[in-house]
């Protein structure tokens, strides 16, 4: 193979590479886009349920008294999802530029949690909801799940992992 011929399939090769790449993507969004809509099938979007509660820190919250000024980011999660294990850092992240109201899922009692809260340094409000009523009056079917509120109504929801980008993403356009 002369050097001509390898300067020339190298750049065909790398075109190659990039469209495989793109494909790929492509297909990710897709199957995950089609996995959120169904695992998200029973949240509701009229008549929404009320989500407030009392943070470990003692502060009442009431997301739709929250969200007429801005947009708010609330993450259901749990201590026991593996998933939220790498969500969780970058919901913590969003919460020093946005407002971020956390529900803690069947996580245990209030100084569990703090513990845990505190081990991770995780510095986001925090709603016990240690017997998931509020999750349930929901209908949440996953975890971690993050919804978007503005003007008291939900614009956002994904589940799953999602990415920091994706947060910023959603909180940006919202």
């Amino acid at each position: 193979m002369s050097a001509e011929q390898v300067s020339i399939s190298l750049p065909k090769r790398i075109l190659g590479w990039i469209k495989q790449l793109a494909l790929l993507l492509l297909i990710v969004i897709i199957v995950t886009s089609v996995m959120d809509i169904w695992r998200g099938k029973d949240i509701p979007r009229d008549n929404l349920p009320q989500l407030q509660g009392t943070t470990l820190a003692g502060e009442m919250l009431d997301i739709a008294t929250l969200s007429q000024d801005q947009a708010v980011l609330v993450y259901f999660w749990g201590t026991w999802c593996p998933v939220c294990n790498f969500v969780s850092p970058a919901v913590n992240q969003m919460s020093a530029y946005y407002p971020v109201v956390t529900v803690a899922m069947s996580s245990g009692e209030d100084e569990k949690l703090r513990k845990y809260l505190q081990h991770q340094d995780y510095g986001f409000d925090t709603i016990n909801d240690s017997d998931s009523k509020i999750a349930r009056d929901w209908s949440l079917q996953a975890t971690p799940t993050i919804m978007i509120f503005k003007d008291g109504e939900l614009k956002h929801y994904t589940t799953g992992f999602t990415s920091l980008p994706g947060m910023w993403w959603r909180m940006m356009f919202t």
